[in-house]
């Protein structure tokens, strides 16, 4: 009887000790906030002209979406950057435009709706210059371009599904194509939308531990 409560003992303090590991080595699972970043420049903007209207110099904006944070174009070749901007075309790390793991797609629906990336999702590479990952053009990605008034507008309910450098995981919503965050009026001057044009308000989502959930 003795032995048996002894055996008894024993296996009551392996469980207990089972139960407190198991408990103490759980990781901790943290949400995931979305960031807005403003007036991000889509060409390296490299002085005023007279007109104080932003001279760019033909290079494309790298963007790190890991470290939140424009990569100098001295990176370009490297992994560094996990997207790109020049005007309304959009790179992402992979294929002809860089040396990462980078794809993209364009999701239909809700940024605030997409929690996890669909299991039939085909992540596509830039093959410059004949494709994008990021589909360019009026009407077939993000954005349409109204040429009567010269005016670039985010198209609704259109995500941003990027496969980063690294090949982790993030959701892009272009918020704005002009500088502080707007989207200008038809009645808008010339002048206003050349000043004004190719900085980049948009708000992401990015998911650190290579998950394919937000």
């Amino acid at each position: 009887m003795k032995k048996a409560l002894q055996s008894f003992t024993l296996l009551v303090v392996i469980l207990t000790s089972v139960v407190a590991c198991s408990k103490d080595t759980t990781a901790t699972v943290l949400p995931i906030t979305a960031i807005t970043v403003n007036d991000i420049p889509a060409d390296t903007v490299v002085g005023l002209s007279a007109q104080g209207i932003p001279i760019t110099n033909g290079k494309y904006t790298f963007y790190s979406l890991e470290k939140n944070a424009i990569v100098p174009n001295t990176d370009s070749a490297s992994t560094k950057w996990d997207i790109a901007f020049m005007a309304t075309r959009i790179l992402t790390n992979g294929g002809t435009s860089g040396t990462g793991l980078g794809g993209a797609f364009v999701y239909t629906g809700l940024f605030d709706g997409l929690k996890t990336i669909p299991t039939d999702s085909v992540f596509k590479t830039d093959n410059a210059p004949t494709s994008y990952a990021i589909t360019t053009g009026s009407g077939k990605g993000w954005y349409t371009y109204d040429g009567l008034n010269n005016l670039i507008t985010p198209l609704a309910g259109r995500v941003l599904v990027i496969k980063t450098a690294s090949g982790k995981y993030a959701k892009i919503e272009i918020i704005s194509y002009y500088k502080g965050g707007v989207t200008l009026p038809a009645s808008a001057s010339d002048a206003d939308k050349l000043n004004k044009q190719r900085y980049y308000t948009f708000r992401f989502a990015y998911q650190p531990n290579g998950s394919k959930t937000f």
